[in-house]
Protein backbone atom coordinates (compact mmCIF):
# COMPACT_ATOMS: atom_id res chain seq x y z
CA UNK A 1 0.00 0.00 0.00
CA UNK A 2 1.11 3.39 -1.18
CA UNK A 3 2.08 5.63 2.05
CA UNK A 4 -0.05 9.04 2.16
CA UNK A 5 1.43 11.78 0.44
CA UNK A 6 -0.02 13.57 4.06
CA UNK A 7 2.75 11.49 5.98
CA UNK A 8 1.69 11.38 9.10
CA UNK A 9 -0.17 14.36 8.88
CA UNK A 10 -3.73 13.71 8.29
CA UNK A 11 -5.03 13.80 11.72
CA UNK A 12 -3.43 16.98 12.64
CA UNK A 13 -5.19 18.53 8.92
CA UNK A 14 -8.34 16.99 10.20
CA UNK A 15 -8.09 19.12 13.49
CA UNK A 16 -7.20 22.27 11.53
CA UNK A 17 -10.40 22.11 9.70
CA UNK A 18 -12.11 21.09 12.43
CA UNK A 19 -10.57 25.23 13.75
CA UNK A 20 -11.18 26.54 10.64
CA UNK A 21 -15.00 24.92 10.66
CA UNK A 22 -15.52 26.14 14.60
CA UNK A 23 -14.10 30.04 13.53
CA UNK A 24 -17.22 30.37 10.16
CA UNK A 25 -20.00 29.21 12.47
CA UNK A 26 -18.54 31.82 15.36
CA UNK A 27 -18.81 34.31 12.65
CA UNK A 28 -22.12 33.04 11.34
CA UNK A 29 -23.33 33.15 14.92
CA UNK A 30 -22.38 36.74 15.66
CA UNK A 31 -23.60 38.16 12.35
CA UNK A 32 -27.03 36.04 12.79
CA UNK A 33 -27.62 37.91 15.88
CA UNK A 34 -26.11 41.18 14.20
CA UNK A 35 -28.26 41.30 10.97
CA UNK A 36 -31.40 38.86 12.12
CA UNK A 37 -30.39 36.75 9.66
CA UNK A 38 -27.53 34.05 8.69
CA UNK A 39 -24.97 35.54 5.83
CA UNK A 40 -24.14 31.92 4.53
CA UNK A 41 -26.07 29.99 2.59
CA UNK A 42 -23.57 27.01 2.60
CA UNK A 43 -20.61 26.22 3.69
CA UNK A 44 -18.06 23.34 2.73
CA UNK A 45 -14.62 21.94 3.52
CA UNK A 46 -12.57 19.56 2.31
CA UNK A 47 -8.95 17.77 3.11
CA UNK A 48 -7.65 17.21 -0.43
CA UNK A 49 -7.94 13.93 -1.85
CA UNK A 50 -4.16 11.40 -1.99
CA UNK A 51 -4.65 11.29 -5.85
CA UNK A 52 -6.04 14.96 -6.40
CA UNK A 53 -3.00 16.32 -4.35
CA UNK A 54 -0.73 13.86 -6.33
CA UNK A 55 -1.35 14.96 -9.16
CA UNK A 56 -1.18 18.28 -8.32
CA UNK A 57 2.36 18.29 -7.44
CA UNK A 58 2.93 16.23 -11.13
CA UNK A 59 1.31 19.03 -12.69
CA UNK A 60 3.37 21.73 -11.36
CA UNK A 61 6.26 19.60 -11.48
CA UNK A 62 7.09 18.77 -7.45
CA UNK A 63 7.88 15.32 -6.10
CA UNK A 64 4.73 13.58 -4.56
CA UNK A 65 6.41 13.75 -0.82
CA UNK A 66 4.66 15.44 2.10
CA UNK A 67 6.65 18.75 2.10
CA UNK A 68 5.38 19.63 -1.62
CA UNK A 69 2.11 18.86 -0.34
CA UNK A 70 1.98 20.62 2.94
CA UNK A 71 4.81 23.12 2.51
CA UNK A 72 4.54 24.03 -1.23
CA UNK A 73 0.97 23.48 -2.28
CA UNK A 74 -1.00 25.77 0.01
CA UNK A 75 -4.46 23.92 -1.04
CA UNK A 76 -4.26 21.08 1.35
CA UNK A 77 -7.52 22.03 3.24
CA UNK A 78 -9.87 23.90 1.03
CA UNK A 79 -13.04 26.12 2.24
CA UNK A 80 -16.17 27.50 0.24
CA UNK A 81 -18.21 29.83 1.96
CA UNK A 82 -20.97 31.07 -0.61
CA UNK A 83 -23.30 33.78 0.65
CA UNK A 84 -26.49 36.00 -1.31
CA UNK A 85 -24.69 39.04 -1.06
CA UNK A 86 -21.67 40.49 -2.29
CA UNK A 87 -20.89 42.64 1.30
CA UNK A 88 -21.63 39.68 3.61
CA UNK A 89 -18.62 38.03 1.64
CA UNK A 90 -15.99 40.91 2.97
CA UNK A 91 -17.59 41.21 6.29
CA UNK A 92 -16.38 37.33 6.70
CA UNK A 93 -13.17 38.02 4.93
CA UNK A 94 -12.51 40.85 7.89
CA UNK A 95 -13.43 38.61 10.55
CA UNK A 96 -11.25 35.70 9.64
CA UNK A 97 -8.40 38.08 8.99
CA UNK A 98 -9.26 39.78 12.57
CA UNK A 99 -9.89 36.64 14.67
CA UNK A 100 -6.09 36.55 15.30
CA UNK A 101 -6.78 32.62 14.72
CA UNK A 102 -4.97 32.16 11.84
CA UNK A 103 -2.03 34.16 9.46
CA UNK A 104 -3.39 35.32 6.24
CA UNK A 105 -0.34 34.91 3.82
CA UNK A 106 -1.80 35.78 0.66
CA UNK A 107 -5.23 37.59 -0.71
CA UNK A 108 -6.67 37.63 -4.18
CA UNK A 109 -9.97 39.79 -4.99
CA UNK A 110 -11.44 38.49 -8.05
CA UNK A 111 -14.77 40.34 -7.23
CA UNK A 112 -13.25 43.96 -8.18
CA UNK A 113 -10.55 42.47 -10.46
CA UNK A 114 -12.15 39.77 -12.38
CA UNK A 115 -10.48 37.30 -14.16
CA UNK A 116 -10.61 37.84 -17.71
CA UNK A 117 -12.87 34.97 -18.64
CA UNK A 118 -15.34 36.35 -16.21
CA UNK A 119 -14.36 34.68 -13.01
CA UNK A 120 -15.44 36.49 -10.08
CA UNK A 121 -14.10 34.69 -6.34
CA UNK A 122 -12.38 36.42 -3.01
CA UNK A 123 -9.37 33.95 -2.45
CA UNK A 124 -7.34 33.92 0.65
CA UNK A 125 -4.58 31.63 1.34
CA UNK A 126 -4.13 31.13 5.64
CA UNK A 127 -2.03 29.17 7.86
CA UNK A 128 -3.67 27.46 10.69
CA UNK A 129 -1.68 26.37 13.95
CA UNK A 130 1.53 27.92 12.33
CA UNK A 131 1.85 25.10 10.25
CA UNK A 132 -1.27 23.98 7.60
CA UNK A 133 -2.30 26.16 4.77
CA UNK A 134 -6.08 26.57 3.41
CA UNK A 135 -7.54 27.99 0.69
CA UNK A 136 -10.77 30.18 1.30
CA UNK A 137 -12.97 30.67 -1.33
CA UNK A 138 -15.81 33.08 -0.62
CA UNK A 139 -18.32 33.63 -3.75
CA UNK A 140 -21.75 34.65 -3.75
CA UNK A 141 -24.55 32.44 -4.92
CA UNK A 142 -23.99 33.17 -8.76
CA UNK A 143 -20.65 33.33 -8.87
CA UNK A 144 -20.52 30.29 -7.18
CA UNK A 145 -22.80 29.13 -9.98
CA UNK A 146 -21.13 30.03 -12.91
CA UNK A 147 -17.90 28.32 -11.31
CA UNK A 148 -19.49 25.41 -11.70
CA UNK A 149 -20.51 25.70 -15.05
CA UNK A 150 -17.25 26.89 -16.08
CA UNK A 151 -15.62 23.77 -14.02
CA UNK A 152 -17.74 21.66 -16.25
CA UNK A 153 -16.20 23.04 -19.25
CA UNK A 154 -13.09 23.05 -18.35
CA UNK A 155 -13.01 19.59 -17.85
CA UNK A 156 -15.25 18.32 -21.12
CA UNK A 157 -13.08 16.86 -23.37
CA UNK A 158 -14.87 17.56 -26.40
CA UNK A 159 -16.93 20.87 -27.10
CA UNK A 160 -15.33 21.29 -30.44
CA UNK A 161 -16.52 24.13 -32.76
CA UNK A 162 -18.89 25.39 -29.77
CA UNK A 163 -16.20 26.01 -27.61
CA UNK A 164 -15.78 29.85 -28.70
CA UNK A 165 -19.80 30.89 -28.68
CA UNK A 166 -19.91 29.49 -24.70
CA UNK A 167 -16.59 30.96 -23.74
CA UNK A 168 -17.59 34.21 -24.85
CA UNK A 169 -21.62 33.25 -23.51
CA UNK A 170 -20.01 32.60 -20.53
CA UNK A 171 -18.30 36.04 -20.07
CA UNK A 172 -21.63 37.68 -21.07
CA UNK A 173 -23.74 35.54 -18.41
CA UNK A 174 -20.61 36.37 -15.71
CA UNK A 175 -21.08 40.20 -16.21
CA UNK A 176 -24.43 39.85 -16.13
CA UNK A 177 -24.58 38.22 -12.85
CA UNK A 178 -22.19 41.05 -11.35
CA UNK A 179 -24.42 43.34 -12.05
CA UNK A 180 -27.25 41.35 -10.63
CA UNK A 181 -25.17 40.50 -7.47
CA UNK A 182 -24.57 44.46 -7.09
CA UNK A 183 -28.40 45.61 -8.03
CA UNK A 184 -29.33 43.18 -5.01
CA UNK A 185 -26.98 44.51 -2.31
CA UNK A 186 -28.45 47.74 -3.19
CA UNK A 187 -31.53 46.65 -2.48
CA UNK A 188 -31.00 45.21 0.75
CA UNK A 189 -29.22 47.81 1.70
CA UNK A 190 -32.32 49.96 0.68
CA UNK A 191 -34.53 47.60 2.88
CA UNK A 192 -31.98 47.78 6.36
CA UNK A 193 -31.39 51.71 5.47
CA UNK A 194 -35.38 51.69 5.81
CA UNK A 195 -35.88 49.11 8.99
CA UNK A 196 -32.98 51.67 10.49
CA UNK A 197 -35.16 54.62 9.92
CA UNK A 198 -38.31 52.89 11.02
CA UNK A 199 -36.59 52.22 14.36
Amino acid sequence: MKESIYGNHYAALEKSADELSESVAEIRQELSEKLGMDPVEHYLIRIKGEDSMREKCRRKGLPETTESALGIIKDAIGARIVCAFVDDLYTIKDYLKNSGRFEVIEEKDYIRHAKPNGYRSYHMILKIRGMYYAEIQLRTISMDTWAALEHHMKYKKEIGSQTELIVSELKRCADELASTDLSMQTIRDMIFEEDHELL
